[in-house]
């Protein structure tokens, strides 16, 4: 079994000061199409790993991989203001982060939050994303699956240990991810969990939780549909959990609909959001990439000087 190389450890500043963290997969010098990953609203980088290490290593087309760590999630700093866990602050950041690294254009994999960034950037600023991936979300989000989430985030109890922490997340998502295997949960737990002396810890700001102050969730939550109008001319995969409650079959029908070269993929037995573990997906992902990209590399991307 080849042994991936593993991501080199990236920390820049933020527009207002913070210390933000990357993980910075393949060869700088790439002549590929960069891809930069946007995890879910209490996610962190690592959720792109093992999808980062294989698009790193592809044999035919080796791709540079920026995976972030938001404000006050993962390695990233803290935010001692709550009203700043926001997508148009993270989309600023992220795009700090882009400039610092050089890539002033990518293929863009956003997972729930991430979409939605992924969204914005390609409204704020069109020339940075080349293609984009929707991890289960779209233009519509639905109430209940934000009810749910609201339900764990910034109020999961503390595990005693890796067992714990397995036990409590397939309490919390099982009837979800009724197709995992008991290593996928294994897998799962220690993307979730930071490793903390060898227990497992919380990794993001629970102050996180204040983002949903003021949802009212008996009521329609604001759509996106005239930001994802802008990805008319940009190619669009769209990848949803067979049992997702946050993203609808009839969003993604509605979807197909308003961007006729939309691609899609359902993913059995998992729910919001699917993990990007499994190689058939992961493949799935770089043949996107790929066909985006075209038979060469950008003429457009611009490289670090060494």
């Amino acid at each position: 079994m080849t042994t991936l190389p593993e991501p080199r450890e990236v920390h820049y500043r933020s527009s207002d000061g913070l210390t933000l963290f990357a993980r910075d997969y393949g060869a700088r010098l790439s002549p590929w199409l960069p891809v930069v990953c946007l995890a879910g609203l209490s996610r962190s980088g690592r959720d792109f790993d093992q999808l980062g290490k294989a698009l790193a290593a592809d044999r035919e087309r080796p791709r540079r991989v920026l995976a972030f760590d938001y404000r006050g999630r993962g390695r990233s700093a803290w935010d001692g203001s709550s009203v700043n866990y926001n997508p148009l602050t993270e989309m600023s950041d992220v795009l700090d982060g882009m400039a610092a690294l050089a890539i002033p254009r990518a293929a863009v994999i956003g997972t729930s939050r991430g979409g939605i960034i992924g969204m914005l950037m390609a409204l704020a600023r069109p020339t940075t994303v080349a293609a984009l991936v929707l991890n289960d979300i779209g233009p519509t989000i639905e109430p209940l699956g934000l009810a749910r989430i609201k339900t764990y985030v910034g109020r999961m109890p503390a595990p005693d240990d890796w067992a714990d922490a397995e036990r409590i997340l397939r309490r919390l998502h099982g009837a979800q991810f009724t197709g995992l295997s008991d290593t996928d949960w294994q897998t799962y737990t220690r993307l979730t969990f930071r490793n903390d002396n060898g227990r497992p810890a919380g990794d993001y700001d629970p102050a996180l939780a204040r983002t949903f102050d003021g949802v009212e969730f008996d009521k329609p939550v604001p759509t996106l549909w005239d930001q994802f109008a802008t990805l008319a001319k940009t190619p669009v995969l769209v990848i949803r959990g067979e049992n997702s409650d946050l993203l609808s079959r009839e969003t993604v029908a509605a979807m197909a609909a308003a961007h006729p070269g939309l691609e899609t993929i359902t993913v059995p037995g998992q729910g919001h959001a699917p993990l990007l573990i499994h190689s058939p997906l992961i493949q799935q992902i770089a043949a996107f990439v790929a066909a985006a990209e075209g038979d060469r590399p950008d003429p457009d991307a611009i490289f670090p000087r060494e």
